[in-house]
C-alpha cells in the first residue's frame, strides 16, 4: 500500500506541475496574441493618420475644393479689373509676381496679403496687381493663362486665391483642365464657354511670357516677389519678398 500511495502521491504531482505548465503556456500565448493585436491596431491607426494626412495636405482635387466662401468674403465687395484687385484710381500700386504653382506664393496669399486686402485694399489707399513669374514648371503657363481669362469676365483674383487654397504638389500634373476648369467655377466666371475658348486660344501665352521677362529684368530671382508705386516713391520700388504683413505696411505708408 505503500508503494502506491507514493505512486499516486507522485502522478498527482505530476499532473498539478503539468497544469501548472500549461496555465503558464497559455498565460503567455495569450499574452503574445494580446500584444501582437495591439500592435496591428498601432499599424492600422498610422496608416489611417497618414493617408488622412496626405490627403487633407496635397490638394489639386478638382472634385473638392476648399475655401470657396473664404475667398469669396475675402474680395466681396473690391473691384476686380483683368488681374487688379482694387479701385483702379487708388494711389498705391502693389504689384506681386508669383507662380500659381508656388507654395510660398500659397502661403502669402493665405497669411500675409488677407490683411492687406481687407484693410488698405478695401478702403481704397492700394490696389493689388498680380502679374505671372514662371519658376516652377510648363504647368504654371496654362495656370496663369486660366487667371487671365478669368480676369476678362472680372474674376482674376477670385480665380487666383481660389487656386492657391487648392493648390497640390507641383509638378504632380495636377494642373489639368478638369482643375482649372472646377477653380473657374468656383470662382464664379460666368461664361465658362468663353473661358475656356480663350485661355486655350494662346492669346495670353505671350503675356505670360512678357510678365516673366519683366520680373527677371527687375533681377527676381524667386516668387513671389513685389514691387510697389505710389506718390512717394521713386518710380516703381522693388521690395523682393518681403518677410511680413508689416513689412509691405510699411511700403505702402512710405510709398503714399
Amino acid at each position: 500500500m505503500s508503494n502506491k500511495r507514493e505512486r499516486d502521491k507522485r502522478r498527482e504531482e505530476r499532473i498539478a506541475a503539468e497544469s501548472k505548465a500549461d496555465t503558464g503556456d497559455r498565460r503567455t500565448r495569450l499574452l503574445q496574441i494580446g500584444a501582437g493585436a495591439v500592435f496591428l491596431v498601432i499599424i492600422a491607426v498610422v496608416v489611417i493618420i497618414v493617408i488622412a494626412g496626405s490627403s487633407s495636405s496635397s490638394g489639386g482635387d478638382a472634385e473638392n475644393l476648399v475655401e470657396i466662401k473664404q475667398v469669396d468674403s475675402l474680395v466681396d465687395g473690391i473691384p476686380q479689373q483683368k488681374l487688379v484687385l482694387g479701385d483702379g484710381k487708388a494711389p498705391v500700386e502693389l504689384i506681386e509676381y508669383g507662380d500659381l504653382q508656388c507654395p510660398i506664393c500659397k502661403e502669402y496669399s493665405e497669411e500675409v496679403l488677407p490683411a492687406i486686402i481687407e484693410k488698405q485694399v478695401k478702403n481704397g489707399e492700394v490696389k493689388i496687381i498680380y502679374r505671372d513669374f514662371i519658376i516652377i514648371s510648363e504647368e504654371s503657363i496654362p495656370a496663369g493663362e486660366a487667371a487671365l481669362a478669368a480676369g476678362e469676365q472680372g474674376k482674376g483674383w477670385s480665380f487666383i486665391e481660389l487656386f492657391y487654397r487648392n493648390q497640390g504638389e507641383e509638378r504632380s500634373g495636377y494642373v489639368t483642365d478638369e482643375f482649372i476648369e472646377s477653380i473657374a467655377e468656383g470662382a464664379g466666371v460666368p461664361d465658362m464657354k468663353k473661358f475656356n475658348e480663350e485661355r486655350k486660344s494662346g492669346k495670353f501665352k505671350d503675356k505670360v511670357t512678357a510678365t516673366t521677362e519683366q520680373a527677371e529684368k527687375f533681377g527676381f530671382t524667386g516668387t513671389p516677389s513685389f514691387a510697389i508705386e505710389g506718390p512717394h516713391s521713386n518710380g516703381i520700388e522693388l521690395l523682393g519678398t518681403p518677410g511680413s504683413t508689416e513689412a509691405i505696411d510699411e511700403a505702402i505708408e512710405k510709398a503714399a
